[in-house]
């Protein structure tokens, strides 16, 4: 069953990539590289979180469209990426979660797959 873990950055993470970016990488590299090794690791995406700011547009019922700088829900937690993994059961990918080394915040979903 493929789940996706997607990553919340939090203030934390944030001071630990500004004061040793190297560190913090080697740390993150390692987990995704497990993850690989075990063949857990379908696919995954880092987003730039750092210098460009996201758009974001709302779609209202009338058809019309309002677009915004910034992300859609502002607060502590910014969407950082995600990976798609391939386990037996959401057990594992909670457990896969939990082994991240970093302090991000990881929803764990199910990915709707067609019958």
């Amino acid at each position: 069953m493929k789940y996706a873990l997607v990553i919340f950055e939090t203030d934390e993470s944030r001071r630990r990539i500004q004061a040793d970016r190297t560190a913090y990488r080697k740390e993150y590299e390692g987990w995704i590289g497990s993850l690989a090794a075990a063949g857990k690791l379908v696919g995954g995406e880092a987003l730039e979180t750092e210098r460009i700011l996201p758009a974001t547009v709302r779609k209202a019922a009338d058809g019309t469209s309002a677009v915004a700088d910034g992300p859609a829900h502002a607060g502590e937690e910014t969407l950082g990426g995600w990976f798609v993994v391939d386990v037996a059961d959401r057990e594992e990918a909670v457990e896969l979660a939990r082994s991240l080394p970093t302090p991000e915040t990881v929803e764990i979903r199910p990915v709707l797959e067609s019958a």
